[in-house]
């Protein structure tokens, strides 16, 4: 079918289908970026942990190097943390309901295709009682 073929309502729905697709695609990419940090603050943290308290411990800030406390660091990083398994969480929800959605668009697609005058919102309701 093409889209010249397809009804306009049809075609709005798919629409809608692709958008949640991108959705998804971009939460899975925010996902595991926030996952990748989580790794890199589990590294640091073991290394910090490593360290002597009377080492010299240094952190970024842009494109320098700052002279910090190791105590003062793993509470920084502990706390980052802590906030990347509160994003991690979130963007699991947020996984989880845009795919329920897809299910439920594929579904509906599904339906108006087989049944296609029942799904037509331009077509009158036949079997409504007037």
């Amino acid at each position: 079918m093409s889209s010249q073929q397809m009804p306009p309502w049809l075609q709005e729905q798919l629409g809608k289908l692709q958008q949640s697709q991108q959705n998804l695609q971009s939460t899975l990419a925010q996902k595991q970026q926030v996952e990748l940090e989580q790794n890199e603050y589990e590294k640091a943290l073991e290394e910090l942990k490593k360290a002597s308290d009377d080492e010299q411990v240094f952190k970024h800030a842009g494109s320098i190097l700052i002279k910090s406390t190791k105590n003062d660091l793993i509470a920084e990083i502990e706390e980052k943390k802590e906030l990347a398994k509160t994003k991690l969480t979130v963007l699991t929800k947020q996984e989880e309901r845009i795919k329920e959605s897809l299910q439920e668009q594929e579904k509906k697609i599904q339906e108006m295709v087989k049944n296609p005058a029942n799904t037509d919102p331009s077509q009158p309701k036949t079997d409504q009682p007037k």
